[in-house]
Formats: structure tokens, sequence, C-alpha cells
């Protein structure tokens, strides 16, 4: 037995929805995750992660602390803790009205303390986080898009990742504003590819569409990747499709560093590459040439 993952997106009725998705944990325990779409220039994603025990919430990256507090309000939970995976303004905006209407404990990484204000709770690689009586959460230390970033994780025969601006669909985040490059490889090489393939994806922005453009554009033959394309839910956040590792290793460049098709096609533009060049080679020109594509 487990607990039962229930997913539900920002402006669809669960009645309507049925996107309830079964997962195991040693606690039985149901978890409500509200993915909502803020529908911002951004296009980022905010989430309540809800134990329907207590109708406690912890809000991830609230930074529409209006729909997120809406949200709460509707159905009766109360937000006590604020989730940020890092200190960009577009995760942090919403941190003081959030915390002025609830007044909800801030956690973030503990090297953001410095640039995040407020933060009650510095995290660190395996700390856990509770919320309510049943709910608990894992966090990542995954570098990369800044130095200070964390993700959250769930654990369970389905987990579930909550990974900001580390992992988006079909894609990674860039190392422009605070990161690093090669950090961000081995966060995706030692952390995220060795998570479980069931593992549900639930990222800080979306990017369906343009992600996987890039990934045709790089591997033309990647026939999951049009399929993708084609389908309602990379098209319409707001009943966004939720992705899984597994998926993401079929579609997700970042992940396919051993294509053949991909290697050949970086090579059209970087004629300096091996002709079997190593994985984080790879990764690295994938992530320079993403930023200007």
């Amino acid at each position: 037995m487990g607990f039962l993952l229930s997913v539900r997106l920002e402006g669809v009725k669960p009645s309507v929805y049925d996107g309830r998705v079964g997962i195991t944990s040693p606690k039985e325990s149901v978890v409500i995750v509200e993915q909502i779409w803020t529908a911002n220039n951004w296009r980022n994603f905010n989430y309540l992660v809800v134990c329907p025990e207590t109708g406690e919430a912890l809000a991830i990256d609230p930074l529409d602390h209006i729909k997120c507090l809406k949200k709460a309000q509707d159905n009766g939970w109360e937000i006590t803790q604020i989730l940020n995976t890092h200190e960009h303004g577009d995760h942090t905006g919403g941190n003081g009205a959030m915390i002025a209407a609830t007044g909800a404990q801030l956690l973030a990484h503990e090297n953001a303390k410095d640039r995040i204000p407020g933060v009650d709770v510095g995290l660190v690689a395996g700390d856990r986080i509770t919320v309510g009586r049943s709910v608990e959460l894992e966090a990542l230390d995954t570098p990369g898009h800044t130095m200070s970033h964390v993700c959250l994780l769930s654990q369970g025969d389905q987990p579930a990742l909550f990974c900001g601006d580390t992992l988006f669909n079909a894609g990674a985040g860039n190392c422009h504003n605070g990161g690093h490059p090669a950090e961000l490889y081995e966060t995706f090489a030692t952390q995220l590819s060795k998570l479980p393939d069931q593992t549900r994806v639930y990222p800080g922005h979306d990017y369906w569409k343009n992600n996987l453009e890039f990934t045709l554009n790089r591997e033309p033959d990647n026939v999951r990747a049009r399929e993708l394309l084609a389908e309602s839910g990379v098209r319409d956040p707001e009943n966004s499709l939720v992705s899984t590792l597994a998926l993401e290793k079929e579609v997700n460049t970042f992940f396919r560093l051993h294509s053949p098709t991909l290697i050949k096609t970086l090579r059209d533009v970087y004629t300096d590459l091996p002709d079997n060049p190593d994985a984080k080679t790879v990764f690295l020109k994938l992530r320079e040439l993403r930023n200007d594509w």
C-alpha cells in the first residue's frame, strides 16, 4: 500500500480532471498537488502541496500569491510553509504578501539566505519537510541554474519531483544568472538521472512547446517528441501534461546525450566536436546552443 498523489490542475474541476495517480509511501497517505498556472509572461507554475488529513499546505514558489491564496481558501486549506526553490525574483516575488496573509514559515536553500529576505529555515541535502501529519518531502541540493537551488522529492512507488528551474519538461534550466552549466550537468548525471523512471515532474515554468521544438531541431527523427508536440497537454498549460522521468528520457535532449542523431547535428554546429564525445561535452554544447536558439 502507499499514498495517493491526487493531481488537480488550476482551472479544472476535480470531477472533470482524471489526473489522479496512485503512488505509494510508507505512510499510506494521500498527497494533494495543486499545479497553478499563473498565465504571466514568465509562464510560471506555482504549487500547493497539501496534507488532506489536516488541510495544511506548502506553497512552492508562490509568485502569484493571489491565485495561491484563493485556491487554498476555496478548498479550506491553510498555507503554513513556503518553499523557494531558488532566489530569482520570479520565484520569490510573492513571499511578502503570502507571509503577511498567512504567517507561513519561509524555507529555502541554506546558501540563499543572504539573497532571499526573511528565510526562516535554511535547507541542506537530505533535510525532510513535513506538511501536516502525513506528507514528507526530501530536499535535494541541485546546483546549476543557480548555486543555491533545491528540488523537493516525495518518495514512493511513484515519486514526485518539484524541480523549480533545474529540470523543465523536455529541457533544462539556463545558467546565466548565477549558475554554472558544469554544475547543472553534474546535477543531471548524479541525481536526476538516477531517480526512478516513474517519478512525476513538476517544473517551475511551462516550456513544453519550445523545448520539444528544440528537441526536434537536434533530433528530427525523435518520433515521440513529434507525437507529443501535437498533444493538447503540451499546448494548454491550464491542463498541462504531467511528465515522468521515463518520458523525459525519451524527449529531453539533456538526458539523451548518447543519441547518434543528436551528436551528428551538434557536430554540424561545433565542427571540432570529437567523433565520440563524452556525455558532459554533449550536455555543455547543448546548453550553449539552447542559450541562443
